[in-house]
């Protein structure tokens, strides 16, 4: 019997894995009961009754502030293995030169991130838009300069 190589075990475990899950979801289908109801079929909002139109316009500064945690996330991928292979002395001993050069490039990638970080923070895209205060208009039959001159005595 022939043997199988290193791919066709990950063909294997893929191929094992998508008939799991699509087992899974028939196996769902056939026994699952399936009886819609209003309730159902509305929104869900963290248990609160849905209000309005879900297809609404938000603010994009959420997708910008994803998109920085993304970035500084998969910065931290990065960060953890250079971690690890950089804390083992056999691997520095053996090669000197490796440990300079690996912290020196870390140092280097950690500083493109951070000015990336300061321009988007100078560029005021972290900062969430503020509504300008609104001041009260009260119309009163009483005229501007009998509060001018009240103001003028305090």
């Amino acid at each position: 019997m022939a043997e199988i190589s290193g791919f066709g075990h990950i063909l294997l475990f893929l191929l094992g894995g998508i008939g799991f899950t699509l087992l899974g979801i028939a196996t769902n289908r056939l026994l699952a009961p399936n009886r819609p109801n209003p309730e159902k079929l509305t929104t869900y909002e963290c248990g609160e009754d849905p209000v309005g139109n879900a297809s609404i316009q938000f603010n994009l500064r959420f997708y910008l502030i994803g998109l920085v945690f993304l970035i500084f996330e998969v910065e931290l991928l990065f960060f953890f293995p250079w971690a690890t292979v950089f804390a083992e002395e056999s691997w520095i001993a053996a090669l000197p030169d490796w440990g300079i050069f690996a912290l020196i490039e870390m140092l280097i990638f950690a500083l493109v991130l951070f000015l990336g970080l300061v321009y988007v923070w100078v560029k005021g895209d972290l900062e969430w838009v503020k509504p300008a205060p609104l001041s009260a208009e009260i119309e009163t039959a009483i005229p501007d300069t009998a509060y001018e001159q009240v103001n003028q005595r305090y």
